[in-house]
């Protein structure tokens, strides 16, 4: 594991610097925050005390879509934080707090992958919280079943694993391919279907398994 300085992780803020600049802020880290914060300025390495500038925040639209439904509500942000596609945060509506993720940022010109908070206009966004999932189920070889589908109500964390079987709302099957979202990162291929390769249900398009349930059923 490569360790990291203090220097890489550390907050840097623009202040003056008594020793070196005193009427010409410059680039200081933060060392311990609350109060008065103790900060580095780093042009000369003097230490000293100074008050933190507040950060502004603005308030942006945030459209949330959930199975199929949308809605609206808003968000407080610091207003130089970069906000891009594929970023979950917390949202907090009147209805209920919630995670969701980024799908586009949408600007006065358009929409882009990633933008400052100050520059977006309307957060799109996808609850990945909870989620449905879709599955395509074969059935057991040697039955004269037909391919069905199912949905199923998961935690946006739950894994599915090509080669497992899962037992989820009366449903047993085993998992033969997955086909990711398109907001999905974090994956090599957008199609999953050797043994061992695993997804989250919030990164999920469909689920393609095999019945393995020990009661017949019917398409009728």
């Amino acid at each position: 594991m490569t360790e990291t300085s203090t220097s890489d992780t550390a907050e840097r803020v623009g202040l003056v610097c008594p020793a070196c600049s005193p009427d010409v802020e410059t680039v200081h880290e933060v060392l311990a925050d609350g109060g008065r914060a103790t900060v580095r300025c780093t042009e000369c390495g003097h230490v000293h005390k100074e008050e933190l500038p507040e950060q502004r925040t603005v308030e942006r639209e945030v459209v949330v879509s959930q199975d199929g439904d949308s809605f609206s509500s808003t968000v407080e942000a610091p207003a130089a934080e970069t906000v891009a596609v594929g970023e979950e945060f917390l949202l907090e509506t009147d209805e209920a707090i919630m995670t969701v993720r980024i799908t586009s940022v949408e600007l006065d010109e358009g929409r882009a992958e990633e933008a400052a908070v100050e520059d977006a206009r309307t957060l799109w966004t996808r609850a990945v919280g909870n989620v449905t999932v879709d599955a395509t189920v074969h059935p057991k070889e040697g039955t004269h079943d037909e391919t069905r589908s199912v949905s199923l109500q998961v935690p946006g964390d739950y894994e599915f694993v090509v080669g497992e079987t899962d037992d989820l709302a009366g449903e047993e099957f085993t998992v033969e391919g997955i086909h990711l979202r398109e907001d999905a990162v974090g994956y090599e291929f957008d199609k999953l279907d050797h043994d061992g390769d695993s997804a989250l249900a919030k990164d999920i398009n469909r689920v393609y398994a095999r019945d393995e349930s020990t009661s017949a059923w019917s398409a009728w």
